[in-house]
This record gives structure tokens, C-alpha cells and sequence, in this order.
């Protein structure tokens, strides 16, 4: 069992964070439980790399000295799975927002899935979603878009080492069927897989949101290994 001296050396805890919650809230829960396990008034906690409140997966969290990794961390090379709809836009990109616009998917065919592919690996140029945190003039993009106002968002450099679809299925809904692609992506640090989502969708004339994502990877930090922030929380010690 982890004492309160490896807390305050550092340690690197790895979370699987879980849906709604957002990144903040997950390091705020583990701060409270490890300083009421342990008595301690303070004591540093951080992330290396948000999720999105509507993604799930890897959160590497680092206490005491360990939050001057945090960098070396959020650095690394990050993998995640989920899931774009194609025949569909929203406004955030994802599931944030509703959906604004639909448009046709019967002329998508597997060969022109799998000839969009190309062009999103290696270096690419990416424009993050309006809907983020990212920050202009002093305000979250977010804060733009909740309100309304329009911002100029310039482009970003990224990279995509790996990227494949895995699995295609249709869906019939009425009027408006779409497509559901399962996926994998291998990408660098800023890569935002809901502006990769969108542009997929516009590489095969038709729209496209991210519904659902999950963090796999972070550099040799693999999911598999993380626990839950109910099983970590089980874990400390007990004040009774």
C-alpha cells in the first residue's frame, strides 16, 4: 500500500477516467481522497493531457515531485479508439451539441473509405474545433462558441503515425441513414480526433461528428493498467 511519503515524492497514477467526468474533476476527487486518507493539507496533483468530458480512457496523473514530468508526459505519442458518424455534423464536433446538419452517405462505398485514409497520416495541418478549451484574446474558444460569437481559429500542425478504420456499419434512421466507423489513431500531442472526425467526413462529400472516444495510450501508459478513481480511491488507506 502507497504511503503518504510516496504521494509527496511522486507518484504517477494511471486513471481511467470515466464518462461526464471532466479531466479537472478527476484530479480535484484524487487530491481530496489522498489528503483525507493521509491527513495532508496539501499536496500537488495534475494531469499530463485533457479528455474530453464525453471521452473516457488513460488520465496520467502525478503527484508530489512527480508533476515536473508532466511535460515529458503530455509530450509523448497518445492512441485512441472510438467511433465517427458520418452523415452528420454538430457544431462541437462531437456530442457536445446536437446535430445541425445531415447529409447523404449511399454514395460512401468500403474502397472510398479506405482511400480517405492516406491523407491523414503524417504531418497534417488541422484546425481545432471551436468548442475547446484553447485559448485567444485571454477566453476558452469555448466561451466564444457558447456565446455565440465568432472567432478566427488559425490552423495547427500535427502529426497521425497510425490511423485505420476498423469496423463499417450502416444505420437506418428514416430519411437520414449514416455510417458508423469504428477507429483506431496513433497521433503527437494537440491532435484533437473530433477536427479529425469532421474533416473525414468532408473527405467523402458528405459530414461527419465523433460519438464516442476513448483514450488507449499515452507514450508506454496503456489503459489496461489504469484502475478506476472508485478502485484507486478503495485502495488508500482507511481513517477509521
Amino acid at each position: 500500500m502507497q504511503t503518504e511519503e510516496d504521494f509527496k515524492n511522486g507518484q504517477v497514477l494511471l486513471i481511467d477516467k470515466p464518462l461526464t467526468w471532466t479531466s479537472f474533476q478527476a484530479v480535484n476527487k484524487l487530491r481530496w481522497s489522498i489528503r483525507q486518507a493521509f491527513n495532508i493539507k496539501k499536496i500537488k496533483v495534475g494531469h499530463a493531457g485533457t479528455l474530453d468530458p464525453l471521452a473516457t480512457g488513460l488520465l496520467v496523473i502525478c503527484t508530489g515531485k512527480m508533476t515536473k514530468q508532466i511535460n515529458i508526459f503530455q509530450g509523448q505519442e497518445k492512441e485512441y479508439t472510438g467511433t465517427f458518424v458520418i452523415g452528420g455534423t454538430t457544431p462541437s464536433f462531437d456530442l457536445e451539441t446536437e446535430v445541425n446538419e445531415t447529409f447523404p452517405v449511399n454514395h460512401i462505398t468500403e474502397d472510398a473509405i479506405k482511400d480517405c485514409i492516406p491523407q491523414f497520416i503524417g504531418k497534417i495541418e488541422q484546425y481545432p474545433p471551436v468548442f475547446s478549451a484553447l485559448k485567444k484574446d485571454g477566453k476558452r474558444l469555448y466561451e466564444f462558441a457558447r456565446a455565440g460569437e465568432e472567432v478566427e481559429i488559425k490552423p495547427r500542425h500535427v502529426e497521425i503515425s497510425e490511423f485505420e478504420i476498423t469496423e463499417i456499419k450502416r444505420v437506418e434512421g428514416g430519411d437520414n441513414p449514416t455510417l458508423e466507423l469504428k477507429f483506431r489513431v496513433v497521433c503527437s500531442k494537440g491532435t484533437y480526433i473530433r477536427s479529425l472526425a469532421n474533416d473525414f467526413g468532408k473527405a467523402l462529400n458528405s459530414g461527419a461528428h465523433l460519438s464516442v472516444l476513448r483514450r488507449t495510450r499515452i507514450g508506454d501508459f496503456k489503459v489496461e493498467d489504469a484502475l478506476t478513481p472508485e478502485v484507486f480511491m478503495a485502495g488508500l488507506p482507511s481513517k477509521d
